[in-house]
């Protein structure tokens, strides 16, 4: 997989996002094959959900885009062709280059920078934070796309939502594919202290009982799901 050029229509903004996957990037310390190196259905669809609500709920007019596990940067990209002043394009180093080749194919580079982060470090997070100060000021609204498929990384990537919404409004909206291992991903996320819902008023759409279940899930289920995830008020 991997190793081509795509292209995107925005719906709204009459311009395409061009997209050059990656040719099967490799972490250089495990060996495992990057899944960011190319296109996922999800982040298609998290670009075209926020386009959606642009229209009807979100304005992005002057806002600051913070994207974590960016892969190809779609849905990032997106929230800039939509009027946000602000993207950030975070991922592991591996995928730094092919985002911003990503970001520089599309013009982009005026309103979208890109940075390495390590989900769990606080290192990390604090040297993003030097080096793009914009995120300093305010983050708006997070966005993350098929990050739910390590079990193993959900503590850092709750660690890493804490540090970000502690001192932020930020909204943190997800899409994924609804897969055997996602509602676990999601519940050990929930254990760090959020909830996973479809708006701030609304109960959860998935609750810890059926999180624990092993039951597999019912063959009407939609295969992806875009959802909310906001810090739990204690």
């Amino acid at each position: 997989m991997g190793g081509g050029t795509k292209e995107f229509d925005i719906a709204t903004t009459g311009k395409k996002l061009v997209i050059q996957e990656l040719e099967n990037m490799s972490d250089p310390q495990t060996g495992r094959i990057l899944t960011g190196s190319w296109v996922w259905d999800s982040s298609v669809l998290l670009s075209e959900w926020i386009t959606n609500q642009q229209q009807n709920e979100f304005d992005l007019q002057g806002k600051t885009v913070l994207e974590l596990g960016a892969g190809m940067g779609i849905p990032g990209m997106t929230a800039a062709l939509l009027g946000a002043s602000h993207v950030v394009l975070t991922d592991v180093k591996s995928l730094i280059t092919g985002l911003r080749n990503n970001v520089d194919i599309n013009s982009l580079g005026d309103r979208v920078k890109v940075g390495e982060l390590v989900w769990g470090s606080e290192e990390s997070w604090s040297s993003l934070v030097g080096n793009i100060p914009e995120l300093a000021h305010r983050i708006d609204l997070v966005l993350m796309s098929d990050v739910f498929y390590d079990i193993t990384s959900m503590p850092e990537l709750g660690r890493t939502l804490k540090w970000i919404v502690k001192s932020n409004e930020a909204q943190v909206w997800c899409a994924t594919e609804i897969r055997t291992w996602t509602s676990q991903c999601l519940y050990e996320l929930m254990k760090e202290g959020f909830n996973v819902t479809n708006s701030l008023n609304s109960p959860s759409l998935i609750s810890s009982s059926s999180l624990m279940s092993d039951d597999d899930p019912d063959e009407n289920q939609p295969s992806f799901a875009v959802f909310q995830i906001v810090p739990r008020i204690i």
